[in-house]
């Protein structure tokens, strides 16, 4: 089990209280599962208190012992009630807050409300951004982890090129690559942010199903295997000269990769190849423009501009009605963090050590989906890869 170090805690920490400082914040409550593990290296119930100067406060509901042996912080106390927290806060020589940040994104109204009635009379506002923006750069411990989990999707690629056959269900094929990942060490979880945002290992579909939409914000959905799930792998078997997708998210140790690859049996319509090639070409474009200081959306538009150039306008990134707005996005412990490669973005620029996944695709209804997807690390010199899986079309 890896902990996660005292010293990449600390220097978490300092990093968040400066954004505090600059959106005047005098603290901030942390009470999700992603925001606790990154900044508490644990995920046990209760409230992480950051003033804005000096020491944070890890005040725990349950479990105690377990947060206490995971954390690597210095102030990790028992919690009876949130109502405690102001006496808590007192013990530790700390001032109640006038005006503190939640992460109102994500935290509940009712809970918002509790927490609004426990410190009356201070302004509780949103501290989403600031949390974001620190966890969007990422530590060499933090890469170093992600190296792993991209040797883990690597070995599910390699399993997809042993099991796939003619007349297995996609199901069957998820199932498959979701055992042998989970041999290597995959947590089971791919969190995401977003409100009713659900995922489970990653995409596995073939055919039209790849081209099927879903209600999820993605480019592809599938169908799934009941409308109560509504996206991913169904009951449909897969056939020769179709485009098979593994859109697969390794996730180890608490950090998520994210990488497409296609595979097909016997080869694809030459509309599929040539799509494929192009999709290829963008990811290439991206490599040549994206720096540090080059804006989200100026990646997004130039990237969108040579799609539609090369004929996608009604099959980039979804088919036409239901295509996203992005080509990429953040990766880290969860999967839709910043950055966001799309539309609209310009006003927030690239930083060395910012990951993301970009994933351009390509779909046509009726016929089925390609593309290619990696997860890369952006450096002075441009992104660099951090999947690393052979990303020529595979034929079988």
């Amino acid at each position: 089990m890896r902990l996660t170090p005292a010293g990449e805690l600390n220097d978490r920490i300092r990093r968040l209280q400066a954004e505090m400082a600059g959106a005047d914040l005098e603290a901030v409550l942390l009470l999700q599962n992603a925001d606790l593990f990154y900044f508490t290296g644990s995920i046990q119930q209760g409230v992480l208190y950051v003033p804005v100067s000096g020491e944070p406060l890890y005040l725990v509901r349950k479990e105690f012992g377990r947060a206490r042996m995971e954390s690597g912080l210095r102030q990790v106390v028992p919690l009876k009630s949130p109502k405690d927290l102001p006496g808590q806060l007192a013990e530790h020589g700390l001032p109640l807050p006038k005006r503190a940040g939640m992460e109102l994104d994500v935290v509940p109204v009712e809970t918002f409300q509790r927490f609004a009635r426990i410190f009356p009379g201070c302004e509780m506002v949103g501290a989403t951004h600031q949390i974001r923006t620190v966890r969007a750069v990422k530590s060499e411990y933090e890469i170093g982890i992600m190296k792993d989990a991209a040797l883990q999707v690597d070995k599910v690629c390699r399993r997809a090129r042993e099991v796939i056959r003619e007349g297995l269900t996609d199901l069957e094929l998820a199932a498959e690559l979701e055992y042998a990942a989970r041999k290597e060490g995959h947590q089971g979880l791919s969190r995401m942010r977003g409100f009713n945002s659900e995922l489970f290992y990653g995409h596995i579909f073939s055919g039209a199903d790849s081209a099927a939409p879903a209600y999820l914000d993605a480019p592809l959905g599938g169908l799934g295997v009941n409308p109560s799930v509504g996206q991913g792998a169904s009951y449909k078997k897969i056939k020769p000269f179709e485009p098979i997708v593994v859109d697969f998210a390794g996730a180890f140790d608490g950090y998520l990769v994210d990488q497409t690859r296609i595979f097909c049996i016997g080869g694809l319509p030459d509309q599929l190849l040539k799509a494929y090639d192009d999709m290829v070409r963008i990811q290439n474009r991206l490599l040549e423009i994206a720096r540090p200081g080059v804006s989200w959306g100026a990646v997004y538009d130039d990237c969108f501009k040579l799609a539609v150039e090369m004929g996608y306008a009604d099959h980039f990134m979804g088919n036409k009605g239901a295509q996203v707005s992005f080509i990429g996005h953040g990766i880290g412990v969860e999967i839709d963090e910043y950055p966001f490669i799309a539309r609209g973005f310009s006003d927030y620029a690239l930083q060395e050590n910012m990951t993301f996944a970009f994933e351009p695709k390509a779909v046509f209804a009726g016929l089925g989906a390609v593309g290619i997807e990696n997860t890369f690390r952006l450096t002075a010199d441009g992104p660099k890869h951090i999947t690393f899986s052979d990303q020529a079309l595979a034929i079988l």
